[in-house]
């Protein structure tokens, strides 16, 4: 594991990267702009370290971009850049990379009901192996190679540039302020106007899971009246739109004690005194198998099954074992929202998967939303990978 931030400053010129060579006929996902070179379609390594900048050629010669380099990892190299012809990769790079990003979240996201969402979406933002979160006045960074170290002082100056003043790293095993520090390690942020809170320290991820915003207001346009159950809930944040859409009851459901005391702090700041919200510590399967109850709403939205491919096997009999359980517990004419945020799974698996489920317990049922990230975690149309979170909402008859 690389010493995140222990750089020193690096003035990068072309002239001066290692050069990495394919195989002949290994160019065409290239010259098609996906970010990945795997190690077997390369003639000729590059002299260079984990982390350096390489330029990339074809088996003639010819210049194809410049990536990072990975001496340890089956994709060796992680490009950033594509052209004809090699370029300065100076500051106003880095940072034209990073505004262009800042302005479609300007444009398409931040309002005065929304003040957090992602910045930086790794390849989605044509800058691999980095995550950049706002919250208010805070951005929370996870630093995903050392290629990103290497080179994160620019990257930190355009943060900067930007206005952003507050920035928190918090990798694995590392965790701390690159700037000045907030006020508070306890930050409360605004999503469509309602009220979330962020532990920078104990959160999961950089905080909170930005990516279902989208998705937790349309669970609210259909929660009026409804009983809901919100299985992983986590912190609550599909709990609290759910209470604010009118449902009649809704139970948060989730295994961490510590998760739980946090959704109920903050479905009491968004709903205070409510008696409509109740909460159970458990395992969900569990809960799924023993409950007697019947809901309206069903949400699962698990962690990541499958932490890679030898594990997706696996990761398949949850997600049928768990689609299945809540396909019998819900009401007729009732919704399940089910989502999967593996990456290893990919649309078309996921919907064999709940099709699976369905098909043992023979409701019926349609598919009547197709869900998936927002647009400020882009999927960079080169890079299906980028697709991780599907979504499917079920009417079940």
């Amino acid at each position: 594991m690389c010493n995140f931030l222990s750089y020193t400053k690096i003035n990068y010129s072309y002239t001066m990267y290692p050069i990495l060579v394919l195989k002949p006929q290994r160019e065409k996902s290239i010259l098609q702009q996906h970010p990945w070179i795997f190690s077997g379609g390369v003639l000729t390594m590059p002299v260079a370290q984990t982390g350096d900048i390489i330029e990339i050629r074809d088996s003639k010669q010819s210049f194809l971009g410049f990536g990072f380099f990975d001496a340890q990892s089956q994709i060796t190299a992680k490009l950033f850049y594509f052209g004809k012809n090699p370029i300065v990769l100076d500051e106003n790079f880095w940072f034209d990379k990073i505004k262009n990003a800042f302005e479609l979240r300007q444009k398409y996201v931040l309002n005065s009901n929304t003040n957090a969402y992602r910045l930086l979406h790794a390849e989605g933002d044509f800058l691999p192996s980095i995550v950049a979160d706002v919250y208010n006045e805070v951005m929370v960074v996870q630093i995903l190679s050392e290629g990103i170290e290497k080179i994160f002082p620019h990257i930190q100056k355009s943060f900067e540039k930007l206005g952003f003043k507050y920035i928190y790293l918090k990798n694995k095993g590392s965790q701390k302020w690159l700037t000045e520090p907030y006020k508070d390690n306890i930050i409360w942020i605004k999503e469509n106007n309602l009220d979330f809170c962020i532990d920078l320290e104990k959160s999961q991820k950089t905080g909170f899971f930005l990516d279902q915003r989208e998705n937790r207001s349309l669970l609210a346009q259909y929660s009026k009246g409804k009983s809901v159950l919100n299985t992983f809930a986590y912190t609550g944040g599909f709990s609290v739109y759910a209470l604010a859409g009118g449902a009649e009851k809704v139970i948060s459901a989730d295994i961490s004690k510590e998760a739980i005391e946090n959704c109920e702090k903050i479905i009491q700041k968004n709903i205070p005194n409510t008696e409509k919200h109740s909460t159970h510590i458990g395992d969900c399967f569990d809960y799924l198998k023993n409950t007697e109850e019947n809901f309206d709403i069903i949400v699962l939205d698990p962690p990541a099954f499958a932490k890679n491919k030898q594990s997706i096997k696996k990761a398949a009999r949850g997600y049928i074992s768990l689609n299945e359980l809540a396909i019998r517990k819900i009401k007729k004419g009732g919704l399940i929202f089910t989502f999967s945020c593996s990456g290893h799974v990919d649309k078309d698996l996921f919907r064999k998967m709940v099709f699976a489920a369905a098909s043992e317990v023979r409701r019926p049922v349609r598919v009547i939303h197709q869900l998936t990230q927002p647009l400020d975690h882009p999927i960079n149309i080169y890079h299906p990978e980028g697709e991780y979170l599907k979504g499917l909402v079920l009417c079940v008859d």
